[in-house]
């Protein structure tokens, strides 16, 4: 590790802080409906919106009407792009004539990209037409994205509000999500990105002659758009197979650095929307800090571990950092800070290949996905995940006390707790039963390029991105199989669904509930004290869970590595 390095990381922090509050400012005025600087242009469109779907913006919703609302949506999401990639061999914009997509990959795929996973089982350039790149993934990276960014606002509105029945209206939401945030913002991203160099273009791949005289196929298409979604939804779906390791998606270290940048921008800024809505931005601030403690320390074990390098190619007389599977354009410190985010954030685009990491180095992004990606998170995904444990760690608090857990004014009962419980749980119920299974069928472990502990970590690493939303791999596994197209469907589906609708049960059962006036015995929850709690709550609650399945895999790897023994 270098000086030099660590100000890159600390540049990058400093960047992200500087956003929250006037990011959170303007999407809490978006959220409430108040008048921004864009309503002049994008209001008439709003409503029509709302005239067109039959809704309005007064009509408010119980939660079980709003998750009625997503799950529906979402099924109409899966069965429009599932539909788009077994008609694509008829279908227009197709310049190099890609067939249709298998039923099983077309499956996996759609249900991906509709949880905002973007799992890829496929080559995008290779796979996927021009039409079905745009009307049905880039699609799909908005409105999954809006999905989860109005899920956390209507839980914030739980905690927000008092005695009331309703949590605001999904329709409403995911519209202005997408009309005053995603969009403008996608638009500036998409004209900065051509300016640095990506293409964005409807014309047929290019064919060039190379110095050896031969014919080289260079792939293009709309790729600038679909990039800049992809960051700032947290989605992660390259365009192209190599993700944002290929040029065209990640020209240099400037787009680098906005990459990372809009990865985190609107998950940190949620924490500066929930301080404005409940009436104190401390209590934000004091999540986002708990977010960065973890992150840091991630960073940390993840760049100290690739920058220190592997020992077997060391005993050959070559020193220096782990630079396999990595871009020498970005470098150690950019990729293992790369790799941090993305994995902290549920984005799953990747820079560099995890799978070549070293063992510790490839383990911190297993440990951010395993922890529920709560730190900074996905586009509200990550939010309402934290808050999850927010609720566990006043409820231990109130326990240490002898008194009824409180926070924000609410009494913490029963219902939350069990809810918040499932939320979390069901993560490991389908990261760690997949794993097992498929490790005892010889088809599913025909899969992996390594044997051993890292063929191991390769399925774990497959079946926690899945189930945690987040997209990236371990490269070394073949997950287009019907085995792994389907499992991994449903770890998708299973870490989308059982985390949305507890959390929205949550949000009704706190909004319908009085606020107490705080006393002298209330628990400070914006506080350092309550940072730390937070922080040691979500590191035991992760590591009891998932320690033995670490252990097997990245822990006896570094330990056999370290001893001069491969797998």
């Amino acid at each position: 590790m270098t000086v030099y390095g660590w100000i890159q990381v600390l540049v990058y922090c400093a960047i992200i802080a500087s956003l929250v509050k006037p990011l959170g400012g303007y999407m809490y005025r978006v959220f409430n409906g108040d008048r921004t600087f864009l309503s002049p242009v994008l209001r008439p469109l709003e409503r029509g919106l709302y005239r067109v779907s039959g809704t309005g913006e007064n009509e408010e919703q119980h939660w079980t009407t709003y998750a009625a609302g997503i799950v529906f949506f979402s099924l109409a999401s899966f069965l429009m792009l599932y539909v788009l990639q077994r008609l694509q061999g008829s279908l227009p914009y197709n310049p190099m004539g890609m067939s249709a997509v298998e039923p099983a990959l077309a499956f996996n795929t759609a249900v991906s990209f509709t949880t905002n996973t973007n799992w890829q089982n496929y080559g995008g350039e290779s796979t996927m037409s021009y039409l079905v790149q745009m009307a049905g993934l880039t699609v799909q990276n908005f409105v999954s994205a809006a999905v989860g960014i109005a899920i956390a606002v209507a839980l914030i509105r739980g905690f927000a509000r008092a005695s009331g029945k309703s949590i605001g209206n999904f329709w409403v939401d995911m519209t202005r999500c997408t009309l005053y945030v995603l969009l403008p913002l996608c638009i500036v991203l998409t004209v900065v990105y051509v300016w640095l160099g990506m293409p964005q273009t409807l014309g047929p791949y290019v064919s060039a002659t190379t110095l050896e005289g031969a014919q080289q196929t260079i792939a293009v298409g709309p790729v600038a758009s679909q990039v800049a979604i992809k960051m700032l939804g947290t989605n992660g779906g390259g365009f192209f197979n190599a993700n944002a390791a290929h040029p065209f998606e990640n020209p240099n270290a400037i787009s680098n650095l906005i990459q990372m940048v809009t990865i985190f921008a609107l998950g940190a800024a949620l924490t500066n929307v929930f301080g404005r809505m409940v009436g104190n931005q401390r209590q934000g601030w004091a999540i986002l800090t708990s977010m960065g403690v973890l992150f840091i320390a991630g960073v940390a074990v993840c760049y100290w571990a690739e920058a220190a390098g592997n020992p077997l190619v060391h005993a050959l007389g070559i020193d220096g950092g782990n630079m396999e599977g990595k871009e020498t354009r970005f470098g150690v410190v950019l990729s293992a800070l790369f790799a941090v985010i993305t994995t902290a954030a549920s984005c799953g685009a990747v820079n560099a290949m995890h799978d070549s990491f070293t063992a510790l180095g490839g383990m911190i992004p297993i440990i951010n996905m395993q922890l529920g990606e709560v730190i900074v998170g996905g586009v509200g995904a990550g939010f309402y995940g934290i808050l999850m444990f927010v609720l566990i760690a006043v409820f231990v608090a109130g326990l240490m006390v002898g008194r009824t857990p409180e926070y924000l004014g609410k009494k913490i009962e029963a219902k939350e707790v069990k809810m918040a419980m499932l939320a979390i749980l069901c993560l490991p119920l389908a990261m760690l039963v997949f794993t097992a299974t498929a490790v005892v069928l010889p088809s599913a472990v025909a899969s992996t390029a390594n044997g051993g502990p890292h063929g191991f970590s390769e399925i774990l690493y497959a079946y926690t991105s899945a189930a945690a939303n987040n997209g990236s791999a371990f490269a070394g596994l073949n997950g287009n199989t019907p085995w792994y197209n389907i499992t991994l469907g449903i770890g998708m589906l299973m870490g989308r669904f059982l985390v949305i609708i507890p959390a929205l049960a949550i949000a009704g059962s706190l909004g319908a509930k009085k606020t107490v006036p705080a006393s002298a015995g209330t628990f400070p929850t914006d506080s350092p004290l309550f940072v730390g709690l937070l922080v040691g709550v979500i590191v035991i609650v992760g590591g009891l869970t998932f320690f033995p399945a670490l252990a097997v895999g990245p822990i006896i790897e570094h330990l056999a590595m370290i001893h001069g023994q491969t797998f």
